[in-house]
């Protein structure tokens, strides 16, 4: 393993630190700190650091009625990709997501992001579809883990 370190953000800092990979990663569809917080209620974030800098960030959902499977969600930021960072925050979230139960696991990821999605495809997701929000120009593919 890695010298990352990975926390559940339990503080505004922490949050903020969530919230920046994940606004990085995702340009298209910006957090406020208020929908930070909210998604830490229904969802369970982590944020990885190596020493004090934020390199990553996960989120597992669990399953619900219009989701039946648990999705699993990784974001490196790309000057820390390469590492192993990825694998590590993805296995966490998977051993999670296995936790919470359900028909199986899912991600989504921009399509805008090239190394997002080979990364998925070498860990074993398959692409199933690939929708645009309202208002949006770049395509979420969303892809389910071969059993």
């Amino acid at each position: 393993m890695s010298n990352l370190r990975v926390i559940q953000p339990a503080d505004d800092a922490e949050l903020a630190d969530w919230r920046h990979v994940h606004n990085v990663i995702i340009p298209t569809d910006p957090l406020s700190p208020d929908d930070v917080r909210d998604r830490a209620g229904r969802y369970h974030l982590e944020v990885a650091y190596l020493g004090d800098t934020p390199v990553g960030c996960s989120t597992v959902r669990p399953p619900c009625e219009e989701t039946p499977a648990a999705t699993v969600i990784a974001r490196v930021l790309p000057g820390h990709r390469g590492r192993g960072f990825g694998t590590e925050l993805y296995l966490r979230g998977l051993a999670r997501a296995r936790e919470f139960g359900g028909e199986g696991v899912e991600t989504v990821v921009l399509a805008s992001n090239e190394s997002g999605l080979r990364f998925a495809l070498r860990h074993g997701f398959t692409e199933t579809e690939r929708y645009l929000l309202p208002g949006d120009t770049v395509p979420y593919v969303a892809l389910t883990l071969n059993a």
